[in-house]
């Protein structure tokens, strides 16, 4: 496909991510990506299974669909997968990458556009913000770094940049979570009370443990104290051990299971359908039940996330049992969306249902069930980096779908609620984000706000008034109040 037949795409995704969160970030820093005639240099750092199996192949597929990119250089740790990826990209674009050994000389090359980062969580934040100092547009997996401050870091240097950054939660490329938010901010669901959603999986392998070590996998061609960046302090040295190298989502030090696997996932479809982002409270609670395999990390997990917004949000799974599987909602006071497992899929389609409450409540007969369908032009994986790669020629770093605003506030609600399980805590953020443990003042706050009568809060981008979010009390509740002096509550 050709870059001129895109019109249609680029409009929906245009009006799409106008609704999108927005902050101020300096102008875009030049760029060889500016001119719209000159083709963007890509490199890749991390080509493992995800790296190689959705970065490289979904960058080829785009090259091959015509696409303006060539695919210039690779970094990994791992012989193996460095030549693979090489390999097959000289096999299907005809131009064999440059390889590295040390991400920091790719990032020299002045020539270079953008970087596509693939490593485990742990070296995230490391190699993003060496990229975007170096100039460079960036793809990011999810977790967008390993912890909150990390993760403050990254966008303050991002926004400084003026660069693109895409975080890899490819997912958020599908239009229904815009379209939800903006029937949101209409009412449609009226005041928006809680979201749930889930990750279960099951395996005769346990979590990470699909994940296949080989006999290849050794000291000679595993860079392993890079791997693990102890020059860097990102890990402590250890001996190498194949499954801490191939399986490292099963030790904390790496990752966090399936918390900055599969919950970061779903937390961030939701708030970018929310329009949510920070927590007020989170707590996290579960365990290993039953994976006693020298693993570390949960394989039964549920975090609770609730919002100065007046919003709760519930993640709950376990990877080790997954036939009945708790439903992906979002809550109103006059109805709920229910979203089809395929919104978090793999695409290229997503749907979710308005299911509205009954008219006794809502006042309004006329409510029906309603579902909403999308479709993009490709998978969500490549849509996603379609994404970047448009963001980056129109340089303009709000049109990416998932931007590290969006990501820092997922990683801080699966950080927290990974804190909470391991240190037996319960945290609280202020509005301005200040985390302290928690304290009587969350329950204290709404209990004010009850006697005091107030008004709900609502999600940012609320614009539908008081639509759901008042009650009709019961005549007889005109009964109620304090007696004074022996003498009821006057009525009125």
């Amino acid at each position: 496909m050709s870059e001129t037949d895109r019109s249609r795409r680029q409009f929906l995704k245009t009006a799409t991510s106008a609704a999108a969160v927005t902050s101020t970030l300096a102008a875009p820093a030049p760029s060889r990506a500016a001119g719209a005639n000159e083709r963007l240099r890509i490199g890749f750092i991390g080509t493992g299974r995800r790296g190689f199996g959705t970065h490289v192949k979904s960058l080829v597929k785009l090259h091959g669909l015509g696409r303006k990119i060539d695919l210039v250089s690779v970094s990994d740790v791992y012989t193996v997968h460095r030549d693979q990826s090489v390999d097959y990209i000289q096999e299907h674009t005809g131009l064999k990458p440059q390889t590295y050994a040390d991400h920091r000389d790719m990032l020299a090359d002045e020539n270079l556009d953008a970087v596509c980062i693939g490593t485990p969580d742990h070296w995230h934040a490391k190699l993003t913000l060496d990229a975007l100092r170096a100039g460079k547009h960036v793809f990011c997996e999810k977790p967008m770094t390993h912890t909150i401050d990390e993760a403050d870091e990254v966008v303050q240097t991002w926004k400084d940049s003026g660069l693109v950054m895409q975080v890899g939660v490819q997912s958020t490329s599908s239009p229904v979570w815009d379209m939800a938010r903006e029937m949101i901010n209409n009412g449609k669901l009226g005041k928006v009370v809680q979201f749930q959603t889930e990750s279960f999986r099951n395996s005769v392998y346990g979590m990470s443990r699909h994940n296949v070590i080989t006999k290849e996998m050794t000291p000679k061609t595993v860079d392993w104290r890079r791997w693990l960046g102890v020059d860097e302090g990102l890990a402590p040295e250890m001996t190498f051990d194949r499954s801490v190298y191939g399986q490292w989502r099963c030790y904390w030090p790496f990752g966090y299971g399936m918390l900055s696997d599969l919950f970061v996932h779903r937390v961030t479809g939701m708030l970018k359908a929310t329009g949510l982002r920070y927590p007020g409270r989170v707590v996290g609670g579960g365990g290993i039940f039953l994976e006693y395999d020298d693993r570390q990390v949960m394989d039964v997990a549920s975090l609770i996330a609730d919002f100065h917004e007046g919003v709760q949000g519930i993640v709950s799974s376990t990877m080790v049992s997954e036939e009945l599987k708790i439903e992906h909602i979002i809550r109103g006071h006059h109805g709920s969306f229910l979203f089809d497992k395929i919104s978090y899929g793999r695409g290229p389609e997503a749907r979710f249902e308005f299911v509205p409450e009954r008219p006794q409540v809502t006042l309004n007969s006329k409510l029906k069930k309603e579902t909403f369908e999308a479709k993009n032009d490709f998978d969500f994986n490549t849509t996603h980096f379609d994404n970047f790669l448009d963001a980056i020629r129109a340089g303009d770093p709000h049109m990416v779908n998932n931007d590290p605003e969006l990501g820092a506030a997922a990683v801080m609600i699966v950080n927290l609620a990974t804190r909470s399980y391991r240190e037996g805590r319960v945290f609280q953020v202020s509005r301005d984000r200040n985390i302290e443990d928690g304290n009587r003042e969350w329950a204290l706050n709404w209990e004010r706000m009850s006697q005091e009568k107030a008004n709900p809060r609502h999600v940012a981008g609320w614009k539908a008034g008081d639509a759901g979010s008042v009650l009709v009390p019961p005549e007889y509740q005109k009964l109620a109040g304090p007696w004074t002096n022996g003498q009821p509550p006057k009525q009125t």
